[in-house]
């Protein structure tokens, strides 16, 4: 009995073993590093998982022998492999058939281009935490915990505030979502580069979201506030009229334009009957580029 259990044990494990080393990785991942030490890769991952459970129930049941209560760490092996393979089959079947490889993640979520299993169990917790964070700043979701951290972050101009501020300012505004408010403009001010900085401009009424970054600055160079837009070298067209080009602290490249004096004329009737205009002078943005997708 013992025997035949082992040897549907070795069954399972194959069964699920063997599309996951085909499907594990990327194709460039696979020209990188070759199918064999791909798959060996995921075969020792998937030993150590398994090893790492039977040596916590050793302990756990030596921990019991001497009278000192523990909580179970799990069941038979039958039982934890087949929980495994469910959950295993009914992400496959979310993802349609394409599980552990990259794609668009629906619903407020990041654009992920790497396997799941890219980097190990760290590459795996880094990117949920991102993905986390980027839905919480766009409110699709609430997680406290990846708020604290961003604003963390943020706070000191760092390097993960920057990477969510990017992911969401470059992403689609259909899948990412938009920042937006007080919390947007603290974000473009670290994207930018001016935490800590001397006279650096303040910012309000920002969307950061599409590929474009619009709002209110108030500077030297800009006393009484002017509206801005800017637009992403990769996703957008140069701008007509006066523009110059800023790079952020990930090194895109981004259009800015201010807003311009433009004359605003207001048509009315005058006492013969005739047709005339009142003519205002008014600071407006000039019209957004064309989309590079959209040409």
């Amino acid at each position: 009995m013992k025997r035949l259990k082992n040897t549907l044990i070795l069954g399972i494990t194959l069964y699920y073993l063997i599309p996951l080393s085909v499907m594990a990785v990327t194709p460039e991942e696979v020209a990188a590093v070759g199918k064999e030490q791909s798959a060996a890769g995921v075969f020792i991952w998937f030993l150590c998982a398994i090893a790492f459970l039977k040596v916590s129930q050793k302990i756990d049941s030596f921990m019991a022998s001497l009278g000192v209560n523990v909580g179970r760490t799990g069941g038979s092996m039958m039982a934890e492999l087949m929980i495994a393979a469910r959950g295993i089959t009914s992400v496959k079947s979310l993802q349609g058939g394409s599980f552990f490889r990259g794609g668009s993640i629906q619903g407020g979520s990041v654009q992920n281009q790497t396997s799941f299993l890219s980097g190990g169990l760290v590459g795996a917790v880094g990117r949920h935490i991102t993905q986390s964070t980027v839905n919480t700043m766009t409110g699709h979701t609430s997680n406290p915990i990846s708020r604290k951290i961003y604003e963390s972050s943020l706070n000191k101009g760092g390097a993960f505030a920057n990477n969510i501020t990017a992911a969401i300012a470059q992403g689609s505004m259909n899948m990412t979502g938009s920042m937006q408010g007080e919390q947007a403009a603290k974000a473009l001010s670290s994207y930018m580069g001016h935490v800590g900085k001397e006279d650096a401009p303040s910012f309000s009424g920002v969307e950061i979201g599409g590929g474009r970054i619009m709002g209110t600055e108030t500077s030297i160079a800009h006393p009484n506030g002017d509206s801005f837009g800017m637009y992403s070298s990769e996703q957008y067209m140069t701008p007509r009229g006066n523009y110059d080009t800023v790079t952020m602290q990930d090194n895109s490249v981004w259009y800015r334009q201010y807003a311009a004096p433009t004359v605003e004329k207001t048509p009315y009737m005058t006492p013969t009957g005739e047709i005339a205009y009142h003519e205002t002078v008014v600071r407006r943005l000039p019209d957004m580029p064309k989309r590079k997708d959209k040409v």
